[in-house]
């Protein structure tokens, strides 16, 4: 079969409730299938639709009988391989704008169960409590056993306004947890930013979206006119970033890096599905777009640097902060991120339909494949708000049903022991549910931050001995 386009996407970790998942920067070529058709595996096919076609206890279309055979061809590959029908396959293409209809959840399937990657800030997922690791056993009154990832996405998507029931367990709580969740649109600005103190500067990333590298130029930009003098030190947050366009996260590497640095590249079967994206700009601009990177502030690529991750940290997010790693150009620090190694292909096939199918895994600047693994931060700092990995509630790409391997092996430990570890402080109540930071209004980041606190004392540590 031929193909009009095919699409190469970074995908988010799983298929988002209400999120975007998201298509990369061109159109790329066709290949024609190399190998012989599998006649007797194909003859068995044959017999078993003839045979539930002929007596099945109740009629069945053809279109049903086929679509579910490829739902479960791709399904059965590993957890980011879809079929994309033809309301899926629109809902990809308007959700890398940033704004989609939805709850707000990033997920993936687990034993059956719809497992939470993570909610993403500002969204009624997470404003509602919805937690990472949390296993979503009813939506309503339908139990989610049996279904596909793709039909409880798309149960929680809906109308705006209305609402849905969330039956969840939770590890460590003895009784399922309901809620009660009202669908929005749902509007995320990709870049978020403040000046903590005088000298320092904060920067969050919520998700890679069309728009990113531009609003992250628009902040720096804003950081250092605030600061009226070149800042002493930087944070660049991804903690619980999902993921998402790969020209996103090119252009906030570019950030950062000498010109022309090679941010990431992969390795796939085909010659289509290998590629080295470099800080350059025909790697992040759209066509005929000014380059918003070319009038960053001064200092912005000598700036000391702290990257902030923890594993709700996937996909894009582990592109940025592998490369600026490797590239010695900030200190990572956190928790082992997610581990989403892999290139995803969009193949529309007809009739608004499409498949999505992992095509390709990347690899780090270095080498480094982060698929099953994560990127292990040079200070492992736990976060005080989220479930620590002695409590096994942190779900990472290992955890996931078929999930690809990682071909440099070492999926069970980090590629290299962290220099330092800083232990979060114990909770005010052992063993009881730990409650996530809240917020000030008006504010993008809590003052209590324990992992932003030890970035900051770090940023000024650097300074202290920079000075001498």
């Amino acid at each position: 079969m031929t193909h009009k386009a095919k699409f190469v996407l970074v995908g988010l970790a799983g298929v988002l409730a209400g999120a975007a998942l998201t298509v990369n920067l061109s159109a790329i070529a066709n290949k024609e299938a190399e190998t012989a058709l599998p006649v007797e595996e194909l003859r068995a096919f044959t017999d078993v639709f003839a045979r539930i076609k002929s007596d099945y206890v109740e009629p069945v279309e053809d279109k049903k009988l086929i679509t579910e055979a490829i739902n479960g061809m791709l399904t059965g590959l590993d957890p980011h391989s879809a079929y994309l029908d033809a309301e899926g396959f629109k809902d990809l293409q308007v959700g890398t704008q940033g704004e989609f209809g939805g709850l707000g959840i990033e997920v993936g399937m687990e034993d059956g169960f719809v497992k939470v990657v993570s909610p993403i800030e500002d969204t009624p997922a997470f404003k509602a409590g919805v937690k990472p690791g949390d296993l979503i056993i009813k939506l309503d009154d339908t139990p989610v056993k049996g279904m596909t990832l793709n039909d409880a996405v798309k149960r929680m998507r809906g109308k705006p306004g209305a609402t849905i029931k969330l039956t969840i367990a939770r590890k460590g709580v003895d009784k399922p947890i309901v809620l009660t969740l009202t669908r929005a649109i749902i509007k995320i600005r990709s870049v978020k930013s403040k000046l903590l103190e005088n000298g320092y500067g904060y920067v969050r990333v919520t998700q890679f979206q069309e728009h990113t590298g531009e609003l992250l130029a628009e902040a720096l930009g804003k950081l250092y006119k605030d600061n009226k003098a070149p800042l002493k030190g930087l944070i660049l947050d991804l903690r619980n970033d999902p993921g998402g366009l790969l020209n996103g996260a090119v252009a906030v590497t570019a950030a950062f890096v000498k010109p022309d640095s090679l941010v990431v590249y992969t390795e796939g079967r085909t010659d289509d599905a290998k590629m080295r994206l470099t800080a350059s700009r025909e790697n992040y601009l759209r066509p005929m777009q000014i380059d918003y990177l070319k009038n960053l502030p001064d200092g912005v690529k000598q700036v000391p640097m702290v990257v902030l991750v923890n594993s709700g940290s996937a996909s894009a997010s582990e592109i940025v902060a592998g490369a600026l790693q490797d590239h010695k150009r900030a200190v990572v620090m956190g928790t082992r991120t997610f581990g989403k190694g892999s290139v995803q292909t969009i193949l529309p096939i007809g009739n608004g339909t499409a498949i999505k199918l992992t095509t390709a895994r990347y690899f780090t600047p270095n080498g480094r494949s982060i698929q099953a693994k994560g990127i292990e931060p040079d200070i492992v700092v736990e976060d005080p708000a989220m479930p620590s990995a002695d409590e096994g509630l942190e779900i990472r790409e290992a955890d996931l049903d078929k999930h690809l391997s990682n071909p440099n092996g070492g999926e069970s430990s980090p590629a290299s022991k962290p220099a330092d570890s800083i232990k979060a402080p114990p909770a005010d109540q052992p063993g009881k549910d730990k409650k996530p930071l809240t917020l000030e209004p008006g504010e993008i980041v809590s003052k209590n931050d324990f992992q932003v606190n030890q970035a900051l004392n770090l940023l000024k540590g650097l300074q202290i001995l920079q000075g001498r």
